[in-house]
């Protein structure tokens, strides 16, 4: 499997209860297949799958699978213990997922050196049905994958790629130059990246952004791999600071309204998060008109 293009790590929406809508959830995978992104990720960090019950992470996997459609579904799969994940991966493949995305495991985070990783990593690829991604996302699990680690991973043929969430372009680039020759795709995990990461050979991006302006992440994709560097550079500008706001600025709640505005079920969030204020609405919502209005 060569995975390539532009992936959502889709919002899970919840009632005011509590509860996931999985009605919710359901209208907005049918929505996603519509549109040109290669692949869903479903329990990705936005996702809220740190809050997701077993129970309720199978059956998120079991209807993106049924209303996919043709794209490619990746499933977050990661736990603390290769068994846990191997469990959880194995289950998630016989939903039919085709591929996982594997979290650090991070609770014991100085004890995450290459060597415990690197065991970890071929313990699960070596035990699971299907290809596997290491996910690297130091901003939660204060944890980062280094490239001696990657180089090495890369070579083991169920490991077919990673998403980098650390927004290090630097080290993005020396992730490319030591699996440089291997079939093995890198994601950058954050929209305020992805043109830099295009242009240092990145597979595609795996982005919060994608959920509530999938077509605007797919067009700076697509101009870019079709040569168009100013048109691509020219649509991440001005989507930009919209994936400033739904992420570093308002979190999950502020993605989640941004999906509402723009026609998505964004639903509620799972507490201890918490709902926007009207204030900070607004100004998500003044952020988005402004993106959107032609120049």
């Amino acid at each position: 499997m060569r995975l390539k293009g532009i992936f959502p790590p889709m919002i899970t929406p919840f009632k005011e209860n509590g509860e996931v809508d999985y009605e919710a959830f359901t209208y907005n995978v049918k929505k996603w297949e519509k549109t040109d992104m290669d692949g869903l990720l479903v329990l990705g960090s936005n996702s809220e799958t740190p809050f997701l019950r077993e129970d309720e992470k199978l059956k998120l996997i079991e209807l993106t699978v049924k209303y996919a459609g043709d794209k490619v579904v990746m499933c977050g799969t990661g736990m603390e213990t290769a068994k846990d994940t191997i469990d959880l991966t194995n289950r998630a493949a016989d939903l039919g997922a085709d591929c996982a995305l594997i979290l650090t495991p991070c609770f014991y985070d100085a004890a995450m050196k290459t060597p415990a990783l690197l065991e970890y990593y071929t313990t699960v690829a070596d035990h699971v049905s299907i290809p596997i991604l290491v996910y690297n996302v130091p901003k939660f699990t204060h944890v980062n994958v280094g490239a001696d680690l990657i180089s090495q991973l890369a070579k083991h043929p169920n490991i077919i790629g990673m998403k980098d969430s650390s927004g290090d372009m630097p080290q993005f680039a020396t992730f490319k130059r030591v699996t440089a020759g291997e079939d093995f795709s890198i994601f950058v995990g954050t929209a305020s990246a992805l043109y830099p990461a295009l242009a240092l050979g990145a597979a595609g991006g795996i982005l919060a952004l994608a959920n509530c302006n999938p077509e605007e992440c797919v067009e700076v994709y697509k101009k870019y791999g079709k040569g168009d560097m100013e048109g691509a550079l020219k649509t991440f500008q001005r989507v930009f600071p919209i994936n400033t706001a739904v992420t570093a600025t308002y979190g999950i709640a502020g993605l989640k309204h941004a999906c509402t505005v723009q026609g998505y079920c964004g639903g509620f969030v799972r507490k201890p998060l918490m709902e926007l204020t009207n204030e900070n609405k607004r100004a998500v919502e003044e952020i988005l008109s402004t993106a959107e209005r032609p120049e």
